[in-house]
């Protein structure tokens, strides 16, 4: 089946090339030209992904994707900004976005990063089905993520992070490691992305005494079994 894509952007040559560069790519697509129109649009269809752009009229970008996770809506989403702020990026991360692209982008990179957020937002079949790590524990069948038994939400990107470092407790996971497993980048990259997210992970998961996903300074991350008392 044909996954669809909603394409949100005020600008109608930005979406004339995103559905241009999508279909041929094998996605069929949607567009709406703001955040309310999007909101309408959702009701009588149910994209695999929404491609959101941060700056438009009526209601932008961020407060589209508020809205969008306030209702448990947890559709992946890569948001487009118009400049590499940062504030920008680290508050669409925060909201729930999946990934975000620089205008201008390049055509390749988005569709790589588009089919990275869909292969994590679904099971993967060579994925271990039963994982744990002290009080955490991952139930891939279910897709459920439980801490001291009670169940923990985690966004796609968050759940595929926790699923990577636990698959490998105990060894240190590079960024480019962890950009390939998790974002499917596989070129230089500078991107912080993986930073913010552990720093999401931290703070669902370090408490009651847990304080197992460690940064290895100038190497990476990894997550430890905590220390038998």
């Amino acid at each position: 089946m044909t996954e669809l894509i909603m394409i949100v952007d005020d600008e109608p040559g930005v979406r004339a090339l995103l559905t241009d560069t999508l279909r041929i790519a094998g996605f069929e697509t949607v567009e709406a030209n703001d955040g309310m129109s999007a909101l309408t649009l959702l009701r009588s269809h149910k994209p695999a992904l929404m491609v959101i752009d941060i700056n438009m009229p009526l209601m932008d970008g961020f407060e589209l994707v508020e809205r969008l996770r306030s209702t448990k809506d947890l559709t992946p989403v890569l948001m487009l900004t118009a400049r590499e702020d940062k504030n920008d990026i680290a508050r669409g991360l925060k909201i729930g976005a999946d990934d975000y692209v620089i205008k201008p982008f390049g055509i390749e990179e988005l569709i790589l990063r588009i089919k990275a957020i869909l292969r994590r937002s679904y099971k993967s079949s060579e994925a271990q089905l039963h994982l744990s790590c002290g009080p955490i524990t991952i139930d891939d069948e279910q897709h459920l993520v439980t801490f001291n038994d009670k169940e923990v939400e985690l966004s796609p990107t968050e759940y595929r992070l926790l699923q990577v470092l636990i698959e490998k407790k105990g060894r240190v996971l590079t960024k480019k490691l962890l950009l390939d497993e998790v974002w499917g980048i596989t070129f230089e990259s500078e991107s912080t992305v993986t930073d913010t997210y552990i720093s999401y992970l931290r703070k669902k998961f370090h408490r009651d005494g847990f304080e197992g996903i460690k940064t290895i300074r100038g190497v990476g991350f990894q997550i430890q079994e905590p220390k038998a008392v």
